[in-house]
């Protein structure tokens, strides 16, 4: 059965809706976002944008028709006339709920695929393409690294293996993909019960926030349950000012600056010790690892803080103590 990839008509709606947000946003001073778009950000977006649309198909392309299918081919072999998974079991169809379940599964593929990309420095490396704009809005949505989209079929090679066709995964990741560029607006608010189960534009915003307390957070596509479960939702908190971008910027319109520049840096970071393991670390650690403490990394940032305020605590309770012997 042939199906055509979702992302083919998703293209010139999302053409489209930038160019509504951006007009919106320079005729009406809605939340002071006169600014939303940034002319040379908003031209570096969209060649980054130009660039992943065009290599893209010819990576997907090869992913569907060669990985996926050969896999699908060696453990889905077809027995008597029926495709049969070699644990023994049908492989599977084309019924409506076979499409959830694979949805489903798609979106539990992307929390990891995702949430892997935060935290192995070298796939931050071509993710923090889409990280590196201060603005976040619908052209950031479509700044997107090539880089990515040579490793990203590598975490969805089980979905075919366990006998779902091939074509249906890709359908299922454009439907994700077509969500995903929805979520970067700054116009829709909280949306009450969606917010329970779907990943929203407000947890997006969290996501995509530079502030300490909403790094590496809400890494879900569709559903933010895989947030909840382990451990990384986080809901926006309307009394802290949000910061975009990342702590790291590449200070850069350039787009193969803005392409390469953590690779830059990394290879820079290896350079800074002979030791195998730390050069190891450096390059597949989580970002901001380093053998001298010089930088930090989320968790250790996080960890830090929390003692520095355990401290106070504890010296404001032995303050109060002093004087209460004094008896002041």
């Amino acid at each position: 059965m042939d199906f055509t990839n979702p992302l083919i008509y998703g293209v010139p709606c999302f053409l489209g809706l930038i160019l509504l947000e951006l007009t919106y946003s320079k005729t009406h001073d809605h939340k002071n976002n006169k600014d939303l778009y940034k002319w040379k950000d908003f031209a570096s977006s969209l060649t980054m944008g130009i660039g992943s649309g065009i290599i893209a198909p010819l990576i997907k392309t090869i992913s569907a028709i060669v990985i996926f299918n050969f896999l699908y081919e060696i453990f889905n072999p077809e027995i008597n006339g029926i495709r049969t998974n070699i644990m023994g079991y049908e492989s599977f169809g084309y019924a409506w709920y076979v499409w959830l379940i694979c949805q489903f599964l798609d979106d539990f593929t992307y929390y990891w695929f995702h949430r892997q990309n935060h935290m192995v420095r070298f796939l931050w490396a071509a993710h923090i393409v889409h990280h590196s704009s201060d603005n976040f809005n619908l052209g950031t949505a479509v700044r997107n690294g090539w880089f990515t989209i040579l490793y990203k079929p590598l975490f969805y090679m089980w979905l075919p293996i366990i006998g779902f066709p091939p074509e249906m995964v890709v359908v299922c990741l454009g439907i994700e993909a077509l969500w995903q560029f929805q979520l970067h607006s700054v116009y829709v608010p909280k949306m009450g019960f969606v917010e329970k189960i779907f990943n929203t534009h407000t947890m997006h915003q969290v996501h995509h926030a530079k502030n300490l307390e909403y790094m590496d957070k809400n890494h879900g596509g569709f559903l933010n349950v895989f947030d909840k479960v382990f451990g990384t939702w986080k809901a926006l908190d309307e009394n802290i000012e949000i910061e975009y971008g990342v702590t790291k910027p590449p200070n850069s319109y350039n787009p193969l600056v803005i392409l390469t520049h953590e690779y830059k840096d990394i290879w820079n970071d290896m350079k800074k010790s002979k030791n195998w393991r730390h050069k190891f670390m450096y390059a597949f650690g989580a970002p901001g690892w380093s053998h001298d403490g010089s930088t930090l990394t989320i968790k250790q940032m996080r960890e830090k803080i929390k003692k520095e305020q355990k401290m106070q605590v504890s010296e404001k309770k032995s303050s109060k103590l002093v004087l209460e012997r004094q008896g002041i």
